[in-house]
């Protein structure tokens, strides 16, 4: 008998698809400086180095590198998690290379770089979470760039303890931890992580070492209200994080979260202007802010105005 109905792909029943919306005219990246984007290119290939602007499909590569801006990604370019809004593939990592702390703290001296964020991929695998090699990554950027100022961006460290100290120890200058989204979309955009978990790091980190900046980020347009942002604002805030970002999702295949809708950067400003009233130190929002976009502008800006202030 023969069976009507059948699935012509059952390979892809259970993957959903979720076709990707066309982008506003205000979504646009620019190239500024083709030799010095070439450059950049040249020390990350020739070095073999991971960047999140690639492996994350950045959509500010070409400006950032045009200014000799890459944030550098640590142990590996394959995450332990499946985050369903991150084009970083997922499956099991390689072993850390021993050698990268002196590899990263080298490129950064070819890239002359006066501010430089360092991120990494989940490695839950490891007992630490990679927290020791943070530290050892820092202290060699620092040896090698003592000018530099180093900004990090950790995993949440999940049931890792206080490895998380580890990085600290190390004395970055800014320390940023990720929020993402609200709390009612955890489940479904960052399964792997705990929202609470992720404040939890934010604000003993700051308690840890108080010499530390620590900054945050969201994305938008996965579907949460202006209420629920606000409200991660406050949590923020109660958690003592000193910067956040507000950037758009903007989703990055067919397989992933699917985006609910583009902001208008009208309301970036809007947001911008309630983040800085609640009381952050710096506040970037903004169709195409990511964690590190502007990051050295930004910081720079800060410390100018510390010492205007002193």
């Amino acid at each position: 008998m023969e069976i009507k109905n059948r699935p012509r792909h059952p390979e892809k029943v259970n993957k959903p698809i979720n076709p990707l919306k066309k982008k506003p005219d205000w979504i646009r990246s620019k190239l500024l400086n083709s030799k010095e984007f070439f450059l950049t290119k040249t020390v990350v290939n020739k070095d073999n180095l991971v960047t999140v602007c690639q492996e994350a499909n950045c959509p500010n590569i070409t400006e950032c590198w045009s200014k000799r801006h890459a944030t550098l990604m640590i142990m590996g370019d394959t995450c332990t998690r499946a985050c369903a809004f991150c084009d970083v593939k997922t499956g099991k990592p390689e072993k850390l290379d021993e050698f990268e702390p002196f590899k990263i703290a080298n490129a950064v001296n070819k890239l002359n770089l006066r501010h430089v964020v360092i991120t990494s991929v989940d490695r839950d695998d490891l007992s630490d979470g990679g927290s020791n090699h943070f530290h050892d990554v820092i202290v060699a950027t620092r040896k090698k760039n003592p000018n530099t100022t180093i900004e990090v961006l950790t995993p949440d460290f999940l049931r890792k303890g206080e490895a998380y100290k580890r990085v600290l120890e190390a004395n970055p200058d800014v320390f940023n931890h990720n929020i993402e989204t609200v709390p009612s979309l955890y489940v479904k955009v960052r399964p792997g992580a705990r929202y609470f978990g992720s404040l939890e790091l934010l604000k003993n980190s700051k308690k840890f070492n108080e010499n530390v900046f620590t900054k945050s980020g969201i994305m938008v347009g996965f579907g949460e209200t202006k209420d629920e942002i606000i409200q991660v604002m406050d949590d923020l805030i109660s958690a003592e994080v000193d910067f956040l970002t507000i950037g758009q999702y903007l989703q990055p295949s067919v397989k992933h979260f699917p985006l609910k809708r583009y902001y208008h950067p009208d309301e970036f400003k809007e947001l911008e202007k309630i983040a800085k009233a609640k009381g952050f130190l710096l506040v970037s929002s903004s169709p195409l802010t990511r964690s590190s976009y502007h990051a050295d502008e930004d910081f720079n800006k800060l410390k100018n105005n510390q010492k205007n202030i002193n």
